[in-house]
């Protein structure tokens, strides 16, 4: 099977920030725990972090990750990815080519992208999956692109779709019927308790079931 046929089948995509959330270890294994196996990935999205400390991060969420079954991808940083044994990498809309990613890390490799638009995801058709957003008004995520947008790029695109900005746990049958396959959080997991969290993001995809 190509890489880029492959399909993930998490349904939550759940993105770190060490500014909201210092113990991301903790967090992202309390998360994790409160979840079925396999119900979640995680995106180690810490743009600022030179490349020993974020290594060093990487190393420990990767061993996290795989006590809970749960794939590890990292933010752009091909070279962490592949030193940590993750299982892909995410790229900026403004990043190299879903080919080239995988000539690096390997054709089993799987690779996330973030799109804001239809053209932009129809520019990542070769990636696995792909973030959209903002759909919902978020802090610093820009104009919200709206479930009708959501809803007109999941029609158009084969790839799974994790709707991004603003999801809370209430809104999420809303973005399930515009046809996300999943949802991607940042503070809906990471404030407050991230087990209670994790738990109430899951429990719409529950009762879809």
């Amino acid at each position: 099977m190509a890489a880029e046929s492959r399909v993930p089948s998490f349904r939550l995509y759940l993105v770190t920030d060490r500014r909201i959330r210092p113990d991301l270890p903790s967090a992202v294994d309390r998360a994790l725990a409160a979840l079925p196996r396999g119900a979640a990935a995680v995106q180690l999205r810490e743009k600022d972090l030179p490349a020993r400390k974020l290594f060093e991060l990487a190393r420990i969420l990767r061993e996290v990750t795989a006590r809970h079954g749960a794939p590890l991808f990292v933010n752009e940083r091909l070279d962490v990815a592949r030193a940590t044994g993750a299982d892909g990498v995410h790229l900026r809309r403004d990043s190299l080519d879903c080919a080239d990613a995988r000539a690096f890390l390997g054709e089993t490799a799987l690779v996330g992208a973030s799109c804001h638009s239809l053209v932009e995801l129809q520019a990542r058709a070769d990636a696995n999956f792909a973030t959209f957003s903002p759909v919902f008004p978020s802090p610093g995520k820009g104009e919200p692109v709206g479930l009708d947008a959501l809803a007109e790029a999941a029609r158009a695109t084969r790839l799974p779709l994790y709707a991004l900005g603003g999801v809370t746990p209430e809104r999420i049958p809303e973005v399930l019927s515009a046809g996300a396959f999943g949802v991607a959080a940042i503070r809906a997991w990471l404030e407050g308790d991230p087990a209670e969290a994790a738990r109430r993001l899951w429990k719409p995809f529950e009762q879809a079931c």
